[in-house]
């Protein structure tokens, strides 16, 4: 298959579990389109994946913010009581003279998805208003570069096994944040199932064609 041009390329389709190449093709909505090799789904058109997408990267920045604003756990141990946040566990890392795991883990459980979520929103907001189309197309560029190293429910596992080596030596209360970013944890892989950044690019082109054909 010849390429041409940019355009050309963006017309092609992978398949992501056996790498069959295909060409796009226009389909209805509430539709998909599946591999012609394997049978997995390639994409499908869902026109309130604009209104969707927005709706749910907000409300998971809500429980984001709520994540990090208060106490993860209350840890009772012999009498003494300590609190544990998400700010205080970088800190303890960072006191202990652990300063690249420390700005790994800032990176990987605060800074990266809190990246993700307010790119979602500026680009579901810029789709729904059909402007900044090179700029949309940056944001897809660096949402692709961070969206792997998002680890908010690598961080989650973590607490929780944690939480369970000390339920035998103390008593522990979960706190707002704990249950906050149980559930952003689930906002964010219920969007990274159901909405693949190949969808938004494929949307992206096809706002911004029909917009130019007026």
């Amino acid at each position: 298959m010849k390429i041409e041009n940019e355009e050309a390329l963006d017309r092609l389709i992978i398949c992501q579990q056996c790498h069959t190449l295909h060409e796009e093709i226009p389909i209805k909505d509430g539709t998909k389109a599946v591999c012609t090799e394997c049978g997995s789904m390639l994409y499908h058109y869902d026109s309130r994946l604009v209104d969707n997408g927005l709706a749910w990267s907000i409300t998971g920045l809500i429980f984001f913010i709520v994540a990090n604003s208060f106490p993860l756990v209350n840890i009772e141990l012999l009498g003494h009581e300590q609190f544990i946040t998400i700010f205080k566990t970088f800190l303890s890392l960072f006191d202990s003279g652990y300063y690249l795991v420390g700005l790994m883990s800032l990176f990987l459980i605060f800074l990266f998805p809190l990246m993700i979520f307010l790119i979602n929103i500026i680009l579901f907001t810029l789709l729904k208003l059909k402007k900044a189309p090179q700029f949309t197309k940056e944001l897809l560029i660096l949402f692709s570069h961070i969206k792997p190293w998002s680890m908010s429910d690598i961080f989650l596992i973590s607490v929780l096994v944690a939480l369970v080596k000390l339920i035998g030596y103390a008593q522990i209360h979960m706190g707002v944040s704990f249950w906050a970013l149980a559930i952003f944890v689930a906002i964010d892989l219920y969007i990274t199932k159901r909405i693949h950044i190949s969808e938004i690019w494929m949307l992206r082109k096809r706002i911004f064609e029909n917009k130019g054909n007026r």
